[in-house]
């Protein structure tokens, strides 16, 4: 059953012995921000760890500020703007996605980095162990690749007696490999023909969708991809004018008006990732604190949606949602 909340934790944060704050009294600490996104979409996510910063004790301007660096949606900048951190001199970097962490991991082997990703970190290649990170990076997963199974399970639940399902995947993104590996297992446990589109770009959206209509596909998931989450609203567009219901991997495309999403909240994410940049900031060995995972995940309804392509979704089904959402 989907859980109606989020509880992270595979280790208490508990301080080394003799760990003593890192940081000079008086000093303003500078902790840098290291998005594939842009400024406005990675905002609410800023707001989260700036506000559970200062429910520590912190005070953004007086004992910490944020130095943002932001890719727009375009990762292979990722590099250049770690490398611009390490050269500013950031005390702390806080890093999101896999090719974020990995970004700022190949930048710097001294500056601590937490980073917050929907990706399995281990098989990314950013730490090869969740229980002993090593080095200078930890942080937190939503290990979000773990989480199309269920998705589409949810889809099935849904949509009583769908059976073609059409994946949305960026051919080039961390996330697509592991899912294609795992597909015709999926496929097979859940009874369902998934029908993998390609996307790279804006540009080949179009088509992709077209590609879906052809196929005559009854449900789309959206894999988990950062120009996905840019494209959003084309994306949540697509989708409503070929009437086919939608699972997304992040909150944002049911903010756009999307139909479902299911998974990790990325709010809180942050909002543990702020526990780890105070740790860190007061001397505890990034080493020391082991990556956490989420146990529990949201489930986001939007009826709305749901009414816009004819769609009517059993109440059994919404009963298990955390949140449904009828304007």
């Amino acid at each position: 059953m989907l859980r109606r909340s989020l509880l992270l934790g595979t280790c208490a944060l508990a301080l080394t012995p003799g760990a003593v704050r890192a940081q000079p009294p008086g000093k303003l600490t500078r902790i840098g921000r290291l998005s594939p996104q842009s400024a406005e979409v990675d905002a609410p996510f800023l707001s989260a760890f700036r506000q559970a910063l200062q429910e520590l004790g912190w005070v953004e301007g007086r004992t910490f500020t944020v130095v943002g660096r932001f890719a727009d949606g375009k990762p292979d900048r990722l590099p250049q703007l770690a490398a611009s951190l390490v050269q500013d001199g950031v005390d702390a970097v806080l890093a999101g996605s896999n090719p974020g962490a990995l970004a700022a991991k190949r930048a710097t082997s001294t500056v601590p980095i937490v980073m917050v990703t929907t990706g399995d970190p281990v098989g990314g290649g950013i730490v090869s162990s969740l229980a002993h990170p090593g080095g200078n990076l930890t942080g937190v997963t939503a290990l979000g690749g773990a989480l199309s199974a269920k998705r589409l399970e949810a889809l099935k639940s849904a949509i009583p007696g769908v059976q073609r399902v059409a994946v949305l995947v960026n051919p080039v993104a961390p996330y697509t490999g592991p899912f294609l590996n795992e597909r015709e297992t999926v496929a097979r446990d859940l009874k369902l023909k998934l029908q993998v589109l390609e996307a790279r770009s804006r540009g080949e959206l179009a088509a992709a969708f077209d590609a879906m209509g052809r196929e005559r596909a009854e449900a789309l998931m959206v894999l988990t991809d950062v120009m996905f989450i840019t494209e959003r609203r084309a994306i949540v567009d697509l989708a409503g004018s070929r009437r086919l219901p939608a699972i997304y991997f992040d909150r944002q495309f049911v903010n756009a008006g999307g139909l479902m999403f299911y998974g990790a909240s990325l709010d809180q994410l942050y909002r543990r990732a702020a526990v780890y940049v105070d740790k860190i900031l007061k001397g505890v060995r990034p080493a020391d604190l082991p990556i956490e995972q989420p146990t529990t995940f949201q489930l986001v309804v939007n009826l709305k949606a749901a009414r816009a392509i004819g769609l009517k979704i059993p109440p059994t089904f919404l009963l298990r949602a955390d949140q449904v959402i009828d304007p």
